[in-house]
């Protein structure tokens, strides 16, 4: 059986490790937004202020990558116990953990609820709307909000028949939020599983003193 010296050491290198996967994943979803800013690597589009809401908000550049990056720092300090959490006492650890894991989580929640409505609503792209309206044929938005009777991630024949421009704009749109949704659920994870182990540490710490 772990004695609480052997459980807290257990904390820090776990703290160790999920700061640097926090970091990582943070780097992973700031690299996807900024993708989405440049469909098909071409800057024009930006320049032109051609690029959809959901990639313009930016939630992985600020939310899964700044956020998360910042609270990934603070958990590193604390597992490798650098700088001033050297010689911190387990109130002060488990107030530190509490906010690095407040931080991550929302702006991982973030992430991940701006990923989801984005690829509910589907690209911003350039559409034939000759049908929908007989004074324009061609505009930019986002055709795939008014087809409700089809859901356009599960149909691919309208992956390259609805969009015109930028090419591939379907496949670039869904390829990429995907991502960001799958590195801000896993980020979610990482930041319960953050909170746990914290509160073992602060636990043992406690029994420690007694």
């Amino acid at each position: 059986m772990l004695s609480s010296p052997d459980v807290m050491a257990c904390s820090r290198t776990c703290s160790r490790i999920l700061g640097l996967s926090l970091g990582t994943t943070a780097l992973f979803a700031a690299g996807a937004n900024l993708v989405l800013l440049f469909p098909n690597w071409d800057v024009t589009y930006l320049l032109r202020g051609l690029i959809g809401r959901h990639a313009m908000l930016g939630s992985g550049l600020w939310g899964g990558g700044l956020m998360v990056l910042t609270a990934a720092i603070l958990i590193s300090l604390m597992g490798w116990r650098y700088g001033c959490f050297s010689k911190s006492g387990p109130c002060r650890s488990m107030l530190t953990a509490l906010l690095s894991s407040s931080l991550a989580f929302l702006g991982a929640l973030i992430c991940f609820i701006t990923s989801g409505v984005a690829l509910k609503d589907g690209p911003f792209c350039m559409f034939d709307v000759s049908s929908f309206n007989q004074t324009q044929a061609w505009k930019y938005g986002y055709p795939f909000q008014d087809l409700h009777n089809r859901n356009y991630l599960y149909d691919h024949s309208l992956w390259n028949s609805v969009c015109l421009e930028p090419s591939k704009a379907v496949i670039w749109h869904v390829a990429f939020f995907s991502i960001l949704l799958c590195i801000s659920l896993l980020q979610i994870l990482l930041v319960v599983i953050h909170f746990i182990n914290s509160f073992l540490g602060l636990f043992c710490s406690l029994c420690e003193k007694r």
